[in-house]
């Protein structure tokens, strides 16, 4: 095995026929559904080639432990999660690898609420997995199957149905936005999302065959198709997915990206103006969300980084809205999850409320610049590492939640072990890029020693 099969509170993830094997994708199917409730397993998938073989792999995990499955076919995260709510299932499966490259593929556990496993949950899954007994019943009990075509239509009704969105304000509009779907299942979601807002869309890499014509990630520096489109289409915006499309970036009228950190910012300024209350992020999201939440006069509490640790601090919270800076919108009103169609309704909520243009709005912001790295996982534990970098930001406030985290005055630096790629991610934010990017060489020495 060349490639490690991640474990962590994001899932079960690894490289397809390497680390993510059948029989690791049966076996884990099959101890999650030993953990769970009475009643059937909802299953969907993003559009990476993978996809079909591991499904049945997957299906064939959790009919042999006893459950039925649904199967949602090609399905955004977020319809997912729906879907799970919709039917009252017993839990989900999602097969995606999110942001990490086609080789990829992983399985992300929701409980009967839709939401993500939390640790607790996560590491019974783990424990029985590794156990490998009692997983499997006699073919008298085995589960059955059936297909769910109408997923997207609750996740549209939903979205559709917020009351933070004034339709008939966004339609007055008539926006243009250019899509890119990113070849995956948010091209089927987000285009016929917006033409129900009374809006023109030019779609790029919007059929889900999974033949990824850009890295994944939506970051800047992966966006140059979508930039070209928003400008030649004379666009008011663009959005760019991840593969999963619980993630969204946005780009403005001239086709420069504003960055992802902008979105969750963006939409919690929608949220709060219409319904101030307590927000949630995560500890690598840039401080643009704590001028947010302060100009609205609302409190913000941080969590580790991962989608399940900011629900549950929203939970524990009584949390409005929430997110993480990497383009991920939570809105309870929808549901508890990061939703890439959510955040695109709030874009053009904001713009149909203010009249004013992307660019003028993410303008009115604090200007802050954030650098991000990822550097290889070097092996030895993290006590070492840990301890240099304390003695490196020793003028620094320290929080160790989540890896290490330090802060003085309007800079901050997070340095933490992924748990989604075998990597060390350093994420820097300062008033000006030179400092932000010392603060990550800084780092960077620390780790290495």
């Amino acid at each position: 095995m060349s490639s490690p099969l991640m474990i962590s509170v994001a899932g079960v993830r690894g490289v397809v026929g390497d680390s993510l094997t059948p029989a690791v994708v049966t076996r884990f199917s099959a101890a999650f559904a030993r953990s769970l409730g009475p009643g059937p397993v909802v299953v969907g998938r993003d559009a990476r080639a993978s996809g079909p073989v591991v499904y049945h792999a997957v299906a064939a995990g959790l009919r042999s432990a006893g459950r039925d499955v649904i199967d949602l076919g090609l399905a955004t995260t977020p319809t997912t999660e729906i879907a799970v709510e919709r039917v009252h299932a017993a839990g989900g499966v999602i097969i995606t690898a999110s942001h990490n490259p086609a080789p990829w593929n992983a399985l992300k556990f929701l409980s009967a609420r839709g939401e993500f496993l939390g640790a607790v949950e996560g590491a019974a899954v783990r424990a029985a997995f590794e156990a490998d007994a009692g997983l499997w019943v006699a073919s008298a009990a085995l589960g059955g199957e059936r297909a769910e075509p109408a997923a997207l239509d609750w996740h549209l009704e939903r979205v559709l149905g917020l009351d933070v969105l004034d339709r008939a304000a966004i339609r007055a509009r008539r926006l243009r936005v250019a899509v890119d779907g990113c070849s995956s299942v948010g091209g089927m979601a987000v285009p016929p999302l917006l033409r129900a807002l009374g809006a023109t869309v030019t779609e790029v890499d919007c059929v889900p065959d999974g033949d990824f014509q850009r890295e994944l990630e939506p970051l800047p520096e992966h966006l140059g198709r979508l930039s070209r489109a928003v400008a030649e289409s004379g666009c008011d915006f663009g959005v760019a997915l991840d593969p999963d499309s619980d993630r969204a970036a946005l780009v403005d009228a001239r086709g420069v990206p504003l960055g992802e950190e902008f979105t969750l910012a963006l939409g919690l300024q929608v949220v709060l103006a219409r319904r101030p209350g307590p927000a949630v992020t995560n500890l690598s999201t840039s401080r643009i969300v704590d001028a947010v939440c302060s100009r609205a006069g609302v409190p913000l509490t941080r969590t580790p980084v991962g989608e399940a640790h900011v629900v549950a601090g929203m939970r524990a919270h009584g949390a409005v809205a929430g997110g993480e800076g990497n383009g991920g919108m939570i809105l309870p009103a929808a549901h508890y999850g990061r939703d890439g169609l959510v955040a695109v309704a709030l874009v053009a909520q904001a713009l149909g409320a203010s009249g004013a243009g992307l660019r003028e709005l993410a303008d009115a912001l604090p200007v802050l610049r954030m650098v991000k790295r990822k550097f290889p996982l070097a092996g030895g534990g993290w006590e070492g590492p840990a301890a240099r970098l304390r003695r490196s930001f020793a003028g620094h406030g320290a929080d160790d939640t989540d890896g290490l985290r330090f802060e003085r005055g309007e800079e901050w630096v997070h340095v933490r072990p992924s748990g989604t790629e075998p990597v060390v991610r350093i994420i820097a934010e300062a008033p000006v890029e030179a400092r932000a990017l010392e603060l990550v060489e800084q780092a960077r020495r620390a780790l290495q020693g």
